[in-house]
């Protein structure tokens, strides 16, 4: 089944194009990364996904639905989560309220029984802690949710921002650029959670630099270059092509990715 389908889209900032003719389809519980240079248009792609952007032209489907130019707090309400290239996390938090701040959407938000503090609040409030432990549980972060955010590693801090996203219950993660700043240990990581993630039927779409977590990860690619498609397919058709180990991989990110596939 189909779950996301972009259909020829663009959006451009003056006389830039930044995004121009794009369409792709992504299967319910794959992972799709999107690649491409600096300035290839990846993140704004993410952005007219996510809602932060309206499309000039073409438009988004979501199992089926057109949901183009629907503002992010609605699409969170139809199963979109998303995190973010620099961490969006809550420091003075600790790390299992963290992950309870991102079931607001999935909880009854009447005023007057919170300010009356009712027996369904506590209830409700119990109910969402212990969500949020079952999914720091899964990813790996179960014994440390009474510990501030801030004292987390790195690398703990990117599982924790994927942990939230998870609280929504979503359809669609769209994770830009997880490995980010992460060490290979970290990174190996990130990719069994990914992968779990997806088993579990959750579709993913990232963005990411990191070519060996992309060839490793990926079921399908999708190469951006100056806004437009280059190529898209599997990984090992994307790093064969040659016109995108011209415009982006090089000899020594395709020897990367190489690496990555053997």
């Amino acid at each position: 089944m189909t779950l996301l389908v972009a259909e020829t889209l663009g959006i451009h900032f003056g006389g830039v194009q930044a995004v121009d003719d794009v369409s792709f389809a992504v299967e319910t519980g794959r992972i799709f990364s999107i690649i491409g240079p600096n300035g290839a248009g990846k993140t704004t792609l993410f952005n007219l996904i996510s809602g932060i952007y309206r499309p000039n032209t073409g438009r988004i489907l979501l199992a089926g639905e057109d949901v183009t130019g629907l503002p992010p707090h609605r699409l969170a309400a139809k199963g979109i989560a998303r995190t973010f290239q620099n961490l969006q996390v809550f420091y003075g938090m600790t790390v299992i309220e963290n992950v309870m701040v991102g079931r607001h959407l999935r909880e009854e938000r009447r005023l007057v029984p919170a300010m009356l503090g009712l027996p369904s609040v506590t209830r409700q409030n119990r109910a969402t802690r212990k969500k949020a432990h079952e999914i720091l549980a899964f990813v790996g972060l179960d014994e440390r949710i009474d510990e501030p955010a801030g004292a987390l590693s790195y690398g703990d801090l990117r599982r924790l921002e994927i942990g939230r996203a998870l609280a929504l219950e979503p359809k669609l993660l769209l994770l830009d650029e997880p490995a980010a700043g992460c060490n290979p240990v970290e990174t190996a990581e990130l990719i069994g959670l990914v992968r779990n993630i997806a088993e579990q039927g959750v579709t993913i779409v990232l963005v990411e630099h990191d070519m060996r977590f992309v060839m490793q990860i990926s079921d399908r690619v999708l190469v951006l270059d100056g806004g437009r498609m280059l190529a898209e397919g599997s990984p090992e058709a994307v790093r064969q092509n040659p016109e995108v180990v011209a415009a982006y991989l090089g000899r020594h990110g395709a020897r990367e990715a190489g690496y990555a596939r053997g």
